[in-house]
């Protein structure tokens, strides 16, 4: 009982002291500002002048053996909402299945990039200046025939790593974090604080900001405009911690992206400079469930994207295990 009033505490305090000041205007607030941000966390050369895995390298073989160690009930969690073939505010390709004749076969067709499914980007899906991670030059990587550089299938033999939950609106005391609502580094270490869990070199973060929630209760709407996730001032912590891949049930951006001429500062800080993958899309209501009831926010992960040569990234089927 003291320990649950020591924690409702810590929420309200937090929540007064985030509420009672104005992060919105912390840089990187423009276009400058977030070029200088880039110049200072990038990467490049970090791991080699040839390297095209980026932070997957934090993920080492100590790294896996430890995260294995977390499986203790055998419980496993998918972390993929399932297809959407339902054209949406959020889905403008829905996923198809087309039935083959005799109906014993399918054919499957999705645009899997977007607001909607659950994939994994590659790191020569975004660019900056021309340029993606490692200072590759766009016309030598992003080819009509695919990325002769940094595609997905330089993960072919899948990603085994630990995993941290970030439930920001259980932090908060919420079902869902409203679109636009913005998460900081305070927002992190005071889950931390609470969860008693702390990111470490090789982990994947998932944030949770409740949208899959949200929508079941209130419909779809545009999420590429208008959705919960990081403010860019989180990365240079992101790297301090040695983050290895970030995913959320959304596309990890705060949007609007509170930094005027910039869209996506978060995928761009996190995939070009700092050559760490996103999962985007991941439906993340059933492993909060289970991480509250257990009350443990850490658990091993697995990541098999399809080995596609060339490809921008891969929708796929990532678990949790408890």
């Amino acid at each position: 009982m003291r320990h649950l009033i020591l924690v409702v505490v810590a929420i309200l305090a937090f929540g007064f002291a985030t509420f009672g000041q104005a992060p919105a205007h912390r840089p990187p607030t423009n276009a400058a500002e977030f070029d200088e941000l880039f110049q200072r966390v990038k990467n490049w050369g970090r791991w080699g002048a040839d390297d095209q895995l980026g932070s997957v390298n934090l993920i080492t073989p100590a790294k896996r053996k430890q995260a294995l160690s977390l499986a203790k009930t055998g419980q496993t969690i998918s972390l993929v909402h399932n297809p959407i073939t339902d054209k949406a505010e959020d889905n403008n390709s829905p996923f198809e299945q087309t039935m083959l004749p005799g109906f014993n076969m399918d054919r499957y067709a999705v645009s899997y990039h977007g607001y909607a499914h659950s994939h994994m980007d590659a790191l020569c899906h975004i660019l900056y200046k021309d340029q993606t991670y490692n200072g590759y030059a766009r016309a030598i990587v992003n080819t009509e025939k695919g990325c002769t550089k940094l595609s997905i299938d330089n993960l072919k033999n899948g990603l085994i790593t630990r995993a941290v939950l970030l439930d920001i609106p259980r932090l908060k005391g919420l079902p869902y974090l409203e679109p636009g609502t913005a998460i900081y580094q305070e927002d992190v270490e005071a889950w931390e604080k609470i969860a008693a869990v702390k990111i470490e070199p090789g982990d994947v973060i998932l944030l949770r900001t409740g949208r899959w929630a949200r929508r079941e209760k209130l419909g779809p709407w545009n999420v590429g405009r208008n959705a919960a996730g990081f403010h860019s001032s989180i990365i240079p912590f992101i790297k301090a911690r040695g983050v290895a891949i970030v995913g959320s049930d959304a596309a990890s951006d705060v949007t609007p992206s509170m930094v005027e001429g910039v869209s996506l500062p978060i995928h761009t800080l996190l995939i070009t400079a700092l050559g760490v993958n996103i999962l985007d899309n991941q439906d993340l209501e059933a492993v909060a469930e289970l991480a509250a009831k257990l009350k443990r926010w850490e658990f091993t992960i697995a990541i098999n994207p399809m080995p596609v040569t060339g490809g921008t990234g891969s929708p796929m089927n990532t678990l949790a295990i408890f």
